[in-house]
């Protein structure tokens, strides 16, 4: 009992130096396209945003379209042709990842964007102030990128023509094709990174700038792309493309999410010990780590893509049964709520954490005056009050919208 009760002050201890040790942050609205939300999705050094956002003429929710954010000015970034749009990154040159619809309906009924449209969707880069399409694997009609790093190399996943009618048992809806992890280097070429050993499917989500890429592969029947992920293994790729389980917290589902430039992965995994979604830490050295869950979540996630920084700080959010989402950032490997370390009074509840940088600078989303909007939240290291909130009321829509988000960070 003893030990007990010195495990649980020790515990109590930690989770409170990792609070007071915490930077405090300032919040920015970044505002929308005309619309009446918006998404962030990556951060570069500079504290440029990529992310989507509605126009005046999207409704709904799941509608957007990408943008790039920097210093108070969002800039449209388009489609190919289709209604809706999303970016990634962005990465140091001002590049960006970009999800597309084309105009052309989807020739097989699929829904590989789940906007709910079902038109074909591709990747695409935006570079040099243009956005260009980037090719699909032979045989497949859908792509998609979610990361790019500082080499200009951009990482998802692509239909690959091979036909299999478990894809639906697995959790895609509409789809009938499988899909394959794939890298696009700087001069647009697609390559496949092969699953592991026995698997058929796969999925890339996080790059870093030494081209190692993490995701995750398993069967059709039992793994799902984006918005929700879920595979049964989680996988480094090495730069020549070579897969490596990373193993499990002892339960089925296992995706990687995000990777630094020392080679740290985070993602999430389902843990035996609760049944919930945990965080994980991966390492070299000391393999797959449990960085548990938030009280009271049934989801714990660092999502795609950005959500560790070369100093090993993490973010991500949670979400409790009732459906209400709270971001985190972990430090000393807990997590703290990001509602806590904001003005007291603020109008804002942030609900996730997207990606940070190495400056601590972490891109999300959150509730203000009842909408949903993309923030910049910016450290600022003097002592400063804290409070601790209840989860905001949500709009069933956007209860709805933001439950699609799921293990990836992106409501699609």
């Amino acid at each position: 009992m003893k030990t007990i009760l010195i495990s649980i002050a020790a515990g109590s201890l930690l989770a409170a130096l990792s609070t007071a040790q915490t930077p405090r942050y300032t919040i920015t609205d970044l505002g929308t396209l005309g619309g009446t939300y918006s998404y962030a999705y990556g951060i570069n050094a500079a504290g440029e945003v990529a992310g989507g956002a509605a126009t005046r003429f999207q409704t709904g929710g799941l509608s957007q379209t990408a943008f790039l954010w920097y210093q108070g000015h969002m800039t449209n970034l388009g489609t190919l042709g289709g209604p809706n749009s999303s970016a990634g990154g962005p990465n140091a040159s001002g590049e960006a990842a970009i999800g597309s619809e084309t105009s052309m309906p989807d020739p097989l009924g699929e829904d590989f964007c789940e906007y709910g449209t079902h038109m074909q969707c591709l990747a695409a880069v935006w570079k040099n102030g243009a956005l260009t399409a980037l090719p699909n694997l032979t045989g497949g009609h859908n792509a998609a990128p979610f990361d790019l790093n500082n080499r200009g190399q951009i990482v998802g996943f692509a239909e690959n023509g091979v036909h299999d009618a478990t894809c639906l048992a697995g959790g895609t809806p509409f789809q009938v094709t499988q899909f394959e992890a794939v890298l696009w280097g700087a001069n647009g070429k697609i390559r496949e990174l092969p699953p592991l050993h026995g698997d058929t499917v796969g999925f890339a989500l996080g790059t870093n700038d030494r081209g190692q890429v993490v995701g995750a592969s398993g069967l059709c029947s039992n793994s799902s792309i984006p918005p929700a992920p879920s595979a049964p293994h989680a996988v480094l790729w090495n730069e020549d493309g070579s897969p490596h389980d990373l193993g499990n917290l002892g339960g089925s589902m296992n995706v990687a999410n995000a990777i630094n430039n020392r080679g740290d992965v985070v993602g999430a995994a389902l843990s035996p010990k609760d049944g919930t979604i945990h965080t994980f830490l991966w390492t070299g050295d000391t393999g797959m780590q449990d960085l548990g869950a938030f009280p009271g979540a049934v989801l714990t996630v660092a999502p795609c893509c950005k959500t560790i920084n070369d100093s090993g700080e993490v973010v991500g959010w949670a979400m409790d049964a009732m459906g209400n989402f709270t971001a985190l950032v972990w430090q000393n490997k807990v997590p703290v709520d990001m509602n806590t370390l904001i003005a007291p009074g603020s109008p804002w509840y942030l609900q996730n954490a997207c990606s940070l940088n190495d400056a601590g600078e972490i891109a999300g989303q959150g509730l203000i005056n009842g909408e949903v909007h993309a923030f910049l939240a910016t450290p600022r290291h003097h002592a400063g009050g804290s409070q601790s909130l209840a989860p905001a009321p949500l709009s069933e829509d956007a209860r709805k919208l933001l439950q699609r988000r799921s293990l990836s960070g992106r409501p699609r």
